[in-house]
C-alpha cells in the first residue's frame, strides 16, 4: 500500500511542479510578422482617382490596386499610380513624364524621386504596386503620369502618421 501511494504522490509532484509552456495554436504560429494592407482605387475617362487620400502608418506595407473603369483605348487613356518622395516637385515630374512614353511615363532622370510605381492600366485592366511606407511621418504625393492626367486632377496623397 505504501508504494502505490508514494508513486502516485511523485507523479502528482512532477506534474504540478513542471513549468507549463503556453499552447500557441498552429494558425497563430504560421501568421506572418507583417501583413499587406490593400487600397482599391479606380480611375476612368474623367481622369480622376476614386481615392485621393490614403492614411498610412510609418513602415507599413501597402498595396495600391488600380482598376481602369474607362472605355477609351489604352493608347488614348491609360492610368498608373506613381508614389513620389516627400518634397518632390509634382508638376515638374508630371511634365517630364509626359515626354517619357518609352519608359512607361517615368522620366529616367527623375527615378530617384519615385518610391514606387505601377505599370499602365487600360480599360478593364487592374495593376498594382506594393511598397513599404516610409518611416518618416509626412505627406507623400501620388499621381497618374499619363500625359495630361495630373493637370486634370488625377493625383492624391499618402498621409503617414
Amino acid at each position: 500500500m505504501f508504494l502505490p501511494s508514494l508513486a502516485s504522490g511523485l507523479v502528482s509532484l512532477v506534474l504540478f511542479s513542471a513549468p507549463v509552456a503556453p499552447v500557441v495554436p498552429a494558425a497563430a504560429q504560421d501568421k506572418p510578422a507583417s501583413s499587406v494592407r490593400t487600397v482599391e482605387i479606380t480611375g476612368g475617362d474623367d481622369m480622376k482617382y476614386s481615392v485621393t487620400s490614403i492614411p498610412a502608418k510609418p513602415g507599413e506595407t501597402l498595396r495600391i490596386r488600380l482598376t481602369s473603369k474607362g472605355t477609351l483605348p489604352k493608347i488614348a487613356m491609360a492610368h498608373n499610380v506613381v508614389i513620389l518622395k516627400a518634397g518632390a516637385k509634382q508638376i515638374d515630374f508630371a511634365n517630364a513624364a509626359a515626354m517619357a512614353a518609352a519608359t512607361g511615363y517615368i522620366p529616367p532622370d527623375m527615378k530617384d524621386q519615385v518610391l514606387a510605381a505601377s505599370t499602365m492600366a487600360g480599360p478593364g485592366e487592374t495593376v498594382e504596386v506594393t511598397f513599404k511606407v516610409p518611416a518618416a511621418p509626412g505627406t507623400y504625393p501620388f499621381l497618374c503620369t499619363f500625359p495630361g492626367h495630373f493637370a486634370a486632377g488625377m493625383r492624391g496623397t499618402i498621409v503617414v502618421k
